[in-house]
């Protein structure tokens, strides 16, 4: 195998997600081009991986040549950007971005003439990479275990009324994600609690459990409906669970084949011993229990 094969470049923003997939790739004989985003990216990487940089988050020429200078074709994006801080005061200065990521994104930040949702900024990253060769591919192509597969992670019967809830969180969170506004909803009662927007998962699910003090709410997380597997999949891991347990939620429902888990052995152990109810469903699941 050449040494061009043999790498993967990875683009790592912040969580353990980026962690998990080096080490897999790593376990798999690859070597680890890692472009780590300041601020972001756990310092651990620099550990596991064959190369490692630290690069801003508007620095998108550095990250393009150091992958280049690796001879990477391949990459794969992964781990959370964290998107609030580009509405802080004052962003743009502190992203200070190069030439290349002037060009890429100026249309979004500057003349406004494109939107900045999370598909539209992400696609605009992936052909950046493209037009200098270096092709991303999905996560979970280069590590499929990472998929959740369709069955119960933890505690096992789900009730009438938590079924009726998934089905009706599952199509508010379907259509969110039509919009590209978020991947999750926490709903009771069938009402509405909190809808994910740029703060986050948990975030959105502390939220709920400020708003429902009682608790024994349902949190939907699924895909969107044209879901680019390159980037932006849904994924939960440890701290999700812990998230759902300080705010009282009861059920956490993702969706088969679709929805990342990290480290799924002990998210199922964490939630069977909370006593928390992780299901993943495929669509026609929720959709033949709702009849």
């Amino acid at each position: 195998m050449s040494s061009a094969a043999s790498r993967i470049g990875l683009v790592a923003g912040w969580g353990t997600f980026p962690l998990v997939v080096a080490r897999e790739l790593s376990a798999q004989g690859k070597q680890v081009v890692c472009v780590g985003i300041a601020d972001h990216a756990d310092p651990q990487l620099r550990e596991i991986c064959y190369a490692y940089r630290t690069v801003g988050i508007g620095k998108l020429g550095a990250a393009v040549r150091f992958l280049q200078r690796h001879h990477v074709q391949i990459a794969t994006m992964s781990g959370k950007i964290h998107k609030v801080r580009f509405f802080q005061r004052s962003a743009w200065y502190h992203m200070l971005p190069d030439l290349y990521g002037l060009r890429t994104f100026f249309p979004h930040f500057i003349t406004k003439s494109q939107d900045c949702k999370d598909d539209t900024l992400l696609g605009a990253t992936v052909r950046a990479f493209a037009r200098r060769e270096i092709t991303m591919a999905p996560a979970t192509e280069l590590v499929p275990s990472l998929l959740a597969r369709a069955g119960s992670l933890g505690n096992g019967r789900l009730s009438p009324g938590h079924w009726k809830d998934i089905a009706f969180g599952w199509r508010l969170a379907r259509e969110m994600g039509r919009l590209d506004v978020g991947q999750s909803v926490a709903v009771k009662g069938q009402a509405v609690l909190a809808v994910e927007a740029v703060e986050g998962t948990d975030e959105c699910i502390l939220r709920a459990g400020q708003l429902c003090p009682a608790g024994g709410f349902t949190v939907v997380k699924i895909a969107k409906p044209r879901q680019d597997m390159r980037f932006d999949v849904p994924t939960i891991g440890i701290g999700t669970i812990q998230s759902l347990h300080r705010a009282g939620g009861k059920v956490l429902a993702i969706e088969a084949d679709r929805t990342i888990v990290l480290d799924a052995p002990r998210v199922a152990s964490l939630a069977l011993e909370l006593g928390i109810h992780v299901v993943a469903l495929s669509e026609a699941e929720v959709l033949d229990r709702a009849a």
